[in-house]
């Protein structure tokens, strides 16, 4: 059995750990060993604080090994480093979008200079700035401090990445979600493509139990729904080459639980949904 390749904001695939080699970004593709890569995975922000306690670091490889047999092959996790002395938020509501931007290119410059293989990412939602304010009508009725655009257009930024929240962004009917989460996924395909020209992933996506009218069936068919965009946009040849959906974790972990954990063993349907698209 294959393992699967943990990432903390930076991309290497199991695809391309037997040849010793590393993922590249070519234009709006992933590629590995001279062939396109797709991804299909998970976020599990807790795997470095179950891994560092051996009370608990089985969870991790329990964890993996489930994901594994439905064909996942990313895993998207966090490494914490606390404490700043420029604020980003100068205060409540209030973002310093220029620092944000000094503090990327810094960042993204210090990481490669230390490693040059690895693929770096911001771990943005996909929000528009001033740069092109147009495509703020795009945004779910506010604005985060970020720019989708100008952010991911740094040259040590190697693919961009969106996450999308409708039942937390966007107010009023389930048709007002699915729209807005099909405009959200196309408008940043077609950025990334046209003028980024850089691959997209979809870092962050799920459904929350505590969400009005939820049901394993509704989280289900909002998976395949993605999934299926996805699809679509990889076999015609589009930007965006993969998902982490948020999220998996372990049986026994009731109390890490934020609505939306995936405990794989528990959810034969939704983990039906997951190895169909690997």
């Amino acid at each position: 059995m294959k393992s699967l390749t943990m990432s903390a904001n930076g991309f290497v695939s199991e695809d391309c750990k037997d040849n010793g080699s590393f993922a590249e970004a070519r234009m709006h593709h992933f590629m590995a060993n001279g062939k396109p890569l797709y991804f299909n995975g998970f976020n599990a922000f807790w795997l470095m604080c179950m891994a560092s306690d051996p009370s608990t670091k089985t969870k991790v490889t329990d964890a993996s090994k489930q994901a594994s047999k439905l064909g996942m092959n990313v895993v998207r996790t966090w490494a914490f480093s606390d404490g700043c002395s420029k604020p980003l938020q100068t205060s409540p509501g209030c973002y310093n979008e220029d620092m944000f931007k000094e503090w990327i290119v810094e960042m993204a410059a210090e990481i490669k200079s230390i490693d040059k293989n690895h693929l770096l990412e911001i771990g943005l939602e996909g929000f528009y700035g001033e740069s092109m304010p147009d495509k703020k009508q795009s945004n779910p009725g506010y604005e985060v401090g970020t720019d989708f655009i100008s952010n991911n257009q740094i040259n040590n930024v190697d693919f961009a990445t969106i996450h999308i929240y409708p039942d937390q962004w966007v107010p009023g009917s389930d048709e007002a979600r699915a729209e807005f989460v099909e405009k959200w996924i196309n408008s940043h395909i077609e950025d990334c493509k046209s003028i980024l020209g850089k691959p997209l992933l979809i870092a962050e996506f799920g459904k929350s139990s505590t969400s009005a009218g939820y049901t394993v069936e509704a989280r289900d068919e909002y998976f395949g729904t993605i999934f299926n965009m996805v699809y679509e946009c990889a076999r015609t040849g589009g930007s965006c080459s993969g998902t982490t959906f948020w999220q998996v974790m372990a049986e026994g972990m009731e109390n890490w639980g934020d609505g939306y954990q995936v405990v794989l063993e528990q959810n034969p349907s939704t983990c039906a949904v997951i190895a169909q698209q690997s």
